[in-house]
């Protein structure tokens, strides 16, 4: 993770996360990773700020590793921190740790881009977009 404090999301395991095995379904952490993002996005600078700039955020890659299996009841923590940030795209990382041991369930790093929600297109990661994101702004 990056040097700044990491945004918290916690989740607790349900029954309808569960697969037939009895641990938390893969595709199910993409959802609890999703959740913990639209928290990242709401502490930096309100929905209602990306909004009334026009603004959206589009993933386009995630790697995700799956490193032990949560089962019903797990209280989790997802940890989310911008890890790089480009002049167009950015990372962000994402621990998934079970609160009761401290041990990590599994980690991501999702690329994405800004968009202007006008155009679609991607916009420069600067000024006070950078700053929104936990960046400097280039001289």
């Amino acid at each position: 993770m990056s040097g700044a404090a990491p945004h918290t999301t916690r989740i607790r395991v349900r029954g309808y996360h569960l697969d037939l095995y009895g641990h938390v379904n893969n595709a199910r952490y993409l959802e609890f990773l999703e959740e913990a993002r639209w928290g990242f996005i709401e502490s930096a600078r309100g929905l209602e700020w990306w909004h009334d700039q026009g603004l959206g955020f589009v993933v386009a890659s995630i790697t995700i590793n799956y490193r032990k299996p949560a089962g019903l009841g797990t209280d989790l923590e997802i940890r989310s921190a911008v890890a790089r940030l480009g002049g167009r795209s950015a990372v962000i990382h994402q621990d998934v740790v079970d609160t009761g041991s401290g041990e990590l369930v599994a980690d991501a790093d999702v690329t994405f881009v800004v968009v202007s929600l006008e155009t679609g297109r991607p916009v420069a990661l600067a000024g006070e977009l950078r700053a929104a994101l936990g960046g400097k702004d280039a001289p």
